[in-house]
């Protein structure tokens, strides 16, 4: 299928996940009904995503507090209890995050549930998605390794170990969340692209690392104010990225100042285009999504182009995130017919 659609991670969570007790008050038990609720949420944003034509799907994150988080609460050696204040990407904004006090070692499987509930309730492509190294390293303190580099090849082996534990689960995309990625970039090609690298060794279904400019929050909208007229910061690291056998690579394209021609150094990836804007409440319409699937094809073979969201849709408003599923599906479809 020529440009099959997924999108880049997260969906907004229902309301009523916040409060499972509300909805789910005949069990007894409040971890059952939070994880009941957790489970119908994945289910109802497969079905979300199906219905408005997205082919490769996720399970919307449903089941984490946060993209990192959530997977470093089934970790031993993390100190939750004691969090402290800490500087993210680069200062650019703080936020309170717990520490690693102990050596790190999965207590179990992270993400089976959310998996095995999305994979039996889709016959579609499933992507899921996990952190990158280097980004959890920039998103949780170290009172134990004294070393950032050994810290994220630690992370790197237990992302190994989850990661193919989903593949056997079923799951056809595993993509690592590397946002980092367009703030260190001498530590990516020194160390991140290996760090990741490890972390999908040995993996055969589709690989991918998603890079961007971040959610359409305050600090991130302010930070974007100050990168000038063209973001060129990934040429700095497509080089690294295309030498990897990384084969899939997600980056926003609508409404961004990155130069669509820098894609031209992803040669023979694929590239997850971000053909919705996860920054406005802007609905897009359809042939919004041609007009930028359009301008990625003069520097991806149209093969090798997957339409995606920008980043996550987490902080959106439910109604507006869910109008722009069904552009990026309608988009897309269009888009086969006038480019194909």
């Amino acid at each position: 299928m020529l440009f099959p659609t997924t999108i880049a991670g997260s969906l907004p969570k229902p309301e009523w996940l916040a409060e499972p007790n509300k909805l789910w008050a005949p069990w007894k038990s409040s971890g059952e009904e939070l994880a009941r609720a957790k489970r119908d949420a994945t289910m109802l944003a497969v079905k979300l995503q199906e219905d408005a034509g997205v082919d490769i799907v996720t399970e919307g994150e449903q089941a984490r507090q946060h993209f990192v988080h959530g997977f470093l609460e089934k970790i031993e050696g993390i100190d939750f209890a004691h969090k402290v204040e800490m500087g993210i990407r680069k200062d650019r904004y703080k936020a309170m995050v717990p520490q690693v006090v102990a050596p790190l070692r999965l207590k179990g499987r992270v993400h089976a549930i959310e998996a095995r509930v999305a994979r039996t309730h889709t016959t579609h492509k499933l992507k899921f998605t996990l952190p990158g190294p280097m980004t959890i390293i920039d998103t949780i303190a170290d009172q134990y390794y004294g070393d950032r580099v050994k810290m994220a090849f630690a992370f790197a082996e237990l992302l190994n170990e989850e990661a193919k534990a989903l593949q056997a689960d079923g799951v056809d995309v595993i993509q690592f969340d590397e946002p980092a990625f367009n703030v260190y970039m001498d530590e990516v090609s020194d160390w991140g692209i290996t760090a990741l690298e490890r972390a999908a060794e040995g993996l055969t279904c589709a690989t991918a690392v998603h890079i961007c400019y971040g959610y359409g929050i305050k600090a991130n909208t302010d930070w974007k104010e100050t990168l000038g007229s063209e973001w060129r910061q990934y040429e700095d690291i497509f080089p690294a990225i295309a030498k990897s056998p990384i084969q899939q690579v997600a980056i926003e394209c609508r409404n961004s100042k990155v130069p669509l021609e820098l894609l031209g150094l992803l040669k023979g990836k694929i590239v997850q285009a971000g053909v919705i804007d996860v920054a406005s409440d802007t609905v897009e319409t359809a042939e919004d999504v041609v007009k930028v699937i359009d301008a990625v094809s003069k520097f991806v073979p149209k093969s090798n182009i997957v339409a995606t969201t920008n980043c996550g849709m987490a902080p959106m408003h439910r109604d507006i995130a869910e109008a722009k599923l069904v552009a990026l599906g309608a988009g897309a479809k269009l888009a086969r017919q006038r480019l194909g």
